[in-house]
């Protein structure tokens, strides 16, 4: 697909979905931006915590029907969902690329991967089956059994418009919960357009709904009795706010947050496919994305010095553009303030002595002079101590640090204070083998730059990574929107009795 020339327009009115229709919203509104060119393209309502109380009243209005209609049923609205999401898989990647500002084809494999998760939701039946044991005792069978929550909620970031909310929301439906997503005030209209999908593919009106908005609506959301559980991913300070404020109300609360990855580039590895990997893994959606790797971690000074010698021209020659351009391979950053913010992360690691190998500073696009870019920017001689190492910059800027053996590459990934994704490239089995098993790490690739485990597996980090006890979808996705029982049960003869039993039941 080409860019269009930006043609001025007055910003779109971006409101509310309650109760199975758009509403406009009564409270103050923020712009939004096409990164790509900086023109405001949006009017996004603010919700107050009345229209939040609002979404949510409905949401438990329609939690009993739902939760009473088989799991088959469920099923079946994710099966028309798939089909219909497949059908519009253009028109949600345009969105999120205008509105993001990520390239079209990573926007289309953005909605591919959360499609991945209604995929598995169409499995619900299946999912929540429980266990089931006769003659247990003498006379006695038991079995469990797995039942929604009541209404759920999903605070989501920008960066992920579509994938992250069908982390969520799939499998929360698919359970029996009814559900509330308050997407990111950045890039809002994908989160809109799966609501409609969703009454198409004939989900009762209520059980989905959307409220825009920012930290006022956050807070009625957490606060509100009738939220039972509550979904985040986003930075470590606000997923630590969150889970800390949403269990303080008695909810149940699963807060992925940031990331500092590194990748291993051992000796033996093919340091042009190690390159390569970390490119698209480095600068990928311009470096926006909680699974970027942003450390990479060199072992011995001859693999550093043969890493960054490829690495150079290939960050040099990055093609950098509007996302709806065919050829462009990265994008813009999300806003102009965290350009800035990016920008001032790659001044700090000048002053603190890294060597800045290519700067990506004051790019400019022709035709989009406007828009929020940046080059890819590559340091090396980057040391722990550091603030470009120890915090997540969340942009195209790629640190190279030196160790000299395997064990000092171990230790400075376990001792980051996040844990939530890893790789190592290497030809030796038995290293790739001590450092998955030794690795202090949520997730782990082994020749595999960015490893997000399928939807029947199940995502998050460890350390400050994670706040709460699930991950997210896959089994674990099942067992964060439903509650368990366990039944044991006994039929008495009609005749005689054995009399009160004051012993610990042994069956």
């Amino acid at each position: 697909m080409s860019a269009q020339p930006s043609q001025p327009t007055a910003p779109q009115a971006i409101g509310h979905y309650i109760d199975g229709r758009r509403h406009a919203g009564r409270g103050a509104s923020t712009p939004s931006y096409n990164p790509a060119t900086g023109d405001v393209i949006g009017a996004i309502a603010m919700a107050t915590p009345a229209e939040v109380n609002a979404a949510v009243k409905v949401a438990a209005e329609a939690f009993h029907g739902w939760s009473q209609t088989s799991p088959l049923k469920r099923a079946r609205v994710m099966f028309r969902f798939k089909e219909l999401i497949e059908r519009d898989m253009d028109k949600l990647a345009a969105v999120i690329t205008r509105e993001h500002g990520k390239v079209f084809s990573d926007a289309k494999g953005e909605v591919t991967r959360g499609l991945e998760v209604v995929e598995y939701a169409c499995g619900i039946p299946e999912l929540l089956k429980g266990e089931y044991t006769e003659q247990i005792g003498s006379d006695i069978d038991a079995w469990t059994m797995r039942q929604p929550l009541g209404v759920c909620a999903g605070i989501t970031p920008f960066n992920f418009p579509a994938m992250v909310p069908m982390w969520m929301f799939p499998m929360a439906l698919a359970c029996g919960n009814s559900f509330v997503l308050k997407p990111s005030e950045r890039d809002p209209s994908a989160s809109l357009m799966l609501a409609e999908l969703l009454k198409e593919a004939g989900l009762p009106d209520g059980v989905f709904n959307v409220v825009q908005g920012d930290k006022t609506a956050v807070d009625a959301l957490l606060d509100h009795p009738g939220i039972r559980a509550v979904s985040f991913v986003g930075s470590t300070p606000i997923a630590e706010y969150i889970y800390a404020r949403g269990t303080a109300a008695g909810k149940r609360v699963q807060a992925l947050g940031g990331a500092k990855n590194h990748m291993i580039v051992m000796p033996d590895a093919d340091i042009e496919k190690a390159a390569d990997a970390l490119i698209g893994a480095g600068y990928g959606a311009a470096g926006e994305r909680c699974m970027a790797i942003s450390v990479a971690v060199a072992v011995g000074d001859a693999t550093a010095d043969q890493l960054v010698a490829k690495l150079t021209p290939k960050v040099h020659t990055l093609r950098i553009g509007n996302g709806m351009d065919a050829h462009v391979e990265m994008g813009p950053v999300i806003t102009a303030q965290h350009r800035d913010k990016i920008t001032g992360y790659i001044e700090d690691g000048v002053a603190a002595g890294a060597s800045l190998v290519v700067d990506g500073r004051g790019h400019r696009v022709a035709g989009c002079e406007q828009g929020f870019f940046l080059g890819g920017s590559l340091f090396d001689h980057v040391r722990p101590d550091m603030r470009i190492y120890r915090e997540e910059i969340f942009g195209p800027v790629l640190c190279v640090v030196r160790v000299p053996d395997f064990a000092a590459a171990l230790k400075l990934v376990n001792d980051h204070e996040y844990g939530n994704g890893t790789a190592i490239f290497t030809r030796d089995g038995h290293v790739a083998r001590e450092f998955a098993h030794r690795v202090q790490v949520g997730m782990i690739g082994i020749n595999v730059p960015i490893p997000v485990p399928m939807a029947f597996h199940s995502f998050g980090g460890w350390k400050k990574s994670l706040f709460g006890d699930h991950h997210a979808h896959g089994p674990e996705g099942v067992r964060f929107y439903t509650r368990q029982k366990a039944v044991t049960q006994r039929w008495l003869a009609s005749e005689g009795s054995r009399g009160p039993e004051f012993a610990m039941p042994t069956h």
